[in-house]
């Protein structure tokens, strides 16, 4: 709160007219004030004694009895999250973490909403149900205080660290029991995506950006892969309006027995109805047709399945039962195509690649720690650094060529578009689809 300088000067000047002789009276004042208050405390312990005694005499008629005071003890544990994020979620929530959000399936599948056979197979899974949830949960916390604390003038490495920071404390990061599911892309402008800082980026974040913030929780290799869009300037809501809008209608179209090319033509059918005025021009927004949704499944983020985001997809492969899915809708003001541009700083591992012996010793060494600190979950090369891994270029690059680590470098459309993005996790239950990362924001 600002000072008052004038009304500071005048409280100065008036304790400077008070008298010693004005003071003394307060004194007196406060002395008989004290000396009452004694005699009235030693009246209330008097009665006390009294009350005491006469409920220290059994057969007494009209004898009082001593009421004991029961303390309530306090609750142990936080009854809210902090600021920035510190509290495990474990701590938050001590039995079931809460629901996503349910839409009950259609048509010919609508039975299975009722169906008691549903309903116990879906107990076999609560389990694994709870782990999504719990690493949902940490999503939705840490997002909502990075949509708070992100501002423009703060780095890429210090918007990353918020989030990862966030996540790891939230999630209780255990190796490779809990912890940060992928490298928190904050891809800007016409990148969009696979982009995270390298150590000495030196990216600021300017009030004009458009980012993409895209990042990760596992909970004993279950995944939650959620990402929205952050710009400052309110000309690009209708962007990321429509990739919201595009994102939404493909998670309804999603359900068992869905073909994929089903959900593709109902996400390009909200871009044709959306355009953008920038700087007095128009633009269409465009899908951006090579970039896909995906199926995820324990340790690997993008699994078996593609989820086209245009029309015209061949792809009739079916939805089904169990599985788990990442919706995701991406477009942009350019071309609508991606291509791989810039330093790169996505790594993982291989899960179908075959043994390869290695001949460089520093290939050997990096490849035991990737191992033992991400499996086959991506990392970045600032990751590689908190391991304590020093000059490891090498090795690395060895270990792509080899084809037992794949590169993903970034994804960006033509210089001077802008992209947006909005995804979502969700979960195609016997009796319902769960939107697994819905929260209050999207």
């Amino acid at each position: 709160m600002a000072k008052n300088s004038t009304m500071e000067a005048a409280t100065v000047d008036a304790l400077k007219n008070v008298t010693l002789q004005d003071a003394a009276p307060a004194q007196d004042k406060k002395t008989e004030k004290t000396e009452s208050e004694d005699q009235a405390n030693g009246t209330e312990e008097a009665q006390e004694d009294a009350e005491e005694c006469e409920a220290g005499e059994p057969g007494t008629e009209g004898a009082k009895k001593k009421k004991k005071k029961n303390k309530k003890k306090k609750k142990s544990g936080p009854k809210a999250q902090t600021e920035p994020p510190t509290v495990p979620v474990s701590k938050l929530f001590r039995e079931k973490y809460p629901v996503g959000e349910c839409h009950d399936y259609r048509d010919d599948n609508l039975w299975r909403t009722t169906s008691e056979e549903m309903r116990a197979a879906e107990r076999i899974k609560e389990d694994e149900y709870d782990q999504l949830r719990r690493a949902a949960e940490v999503h939705r916390q840490v997002r909502a205080y990075a949509q708070k604390a992100i501002k423009p003038g703060m780095t890429m490495i210090e918007i990353c660290e918020l989030i990862e920071n966030g996540t790891r404390a939230l999630v209780e990061e255990d190796g490779l029991e809990s912890g940060i599911g992928f490298p928190t892309g904050c891809s800007l402008n016409h990148c969009a995506a696979h982009y995270t800082p390298n150590a000495g980026d030196k990216t600021v974040l300017s009030y004009d950006d458009v980012m993409k913030i895209d990042f990760g929780v596992h909970v004993k290799g279950r995944i939650i892969d959620s990402a929205f869009t952050m710009a400052f300037n309110p000309k690009f809501d209708p962007l990321i309006e429509a990739a919201r809008e595009a994102t939404y209608a493909g998670i309804a179209a999603a359900g068992i027995d869905v073909r994929l090319c089903d959900i593709g033509a109902a996400v390009h059918e909200v871009y044709d109805s959306y355009e953008i005025e920038l700087d007095g021009k128009n633009y269409d927004i465009k899908p951006i047709r090579n970039l896909n949704g995906h199926t995820i499944e324990p340790y690997r983020i993008h699994a078996g399945k593609s989820v086209p985001i245009v029309r015209g997809s061949s792809d009739e492969t079916k939805l089904e039962e169990g599985e788990q899915l990442a919706i995701e809708t991406f477009c942009s003001t350019g071309r609508g195509y991606v291509v791989e541009d810039g330093e790169c700083s996505h790594y993982a591992r291989s899960t179908e690649s075959p043994f390869v012996p290695l001949r460089l010793p520093k290939a050997k060494s990096l490849l035991a720690n990737i191992n033992k600190h991400f499996g086959t979950l991506p990392f970045c090369r600032r990751y590689l650094d908190r391991t304590g891994e020093e000059k490891y270029l090498m090795g690395l690059r060895h270990l792509v060529d080899a084809g037992v680590v794949t590169a993903y470098p970034p994804l960006c459309d033509t210089k001077g578009s802008y992209t947006a993005q909005l995804e979502h996790t969700i979960l195609l239950r016997p009796t319902c689809k769960e939107i697994l990362s819905k929260g209050d924001d999207y």
